[in-house]
């Protein structure tokens, strides 16, 4: 573990955990990290789309007075993303398991890209 932090691995957040920490003052600066059509089909609310091949060009968006959680889809991207802001001296972390973890775990999604974003429902089960 200590060797993991010290090589710029990063650390690694639950999505339960996750959950939790975004009812915090202030909560931690969430990082949508993948393409902005997987990022409207469904992202955790509050979190900023920045696509990982973008990432290095806008640093300056990511603020340094707060911890920072990369999400992707599965964690990989996110990964890299915590790398790289990492050797930035950002405080990061990545959403084990990514949008498939927060999904799995049932905790709400939102669709959209802006402001207008729509909290996204659960499909309703068919009767048969």
């Amino acid at each position: 573990m200590i060797l993991r932090k010290l090589l710029g691995a990063g650390y690694r957040i639950d999505a339960h955990e996750l959950h939790a920490r975004l009812s915090e003052k202030p909560p931690p600066f969430l990082v949508d990290v993948r393409r902005r059509d997987e990022f409207t089909a469904g992202h955790i609310s509050g979190a900023k789309l920045i696509p990982l091949p973008a990432l290095g060009a806008r640093l300056d968006e990511i603020p340094r007075d707060r911890p920072v959680v990369c999400v992707c889809r599965s964690g990989s991207r996110s990964g890299s993303a915590v790398k790289l802001l990492t050797k930035q001296g950002v405080y990061a972390e990545n959403l084990r398991g990514g949008m498939l973890a927060w999904g799995r775990a049932g905790l709400p999604l939102r669709t959209g890209s802006g402001n207008g974003a729509q909290r996204k429902r659960p499909a309703k089960k068919r009767k048969r």
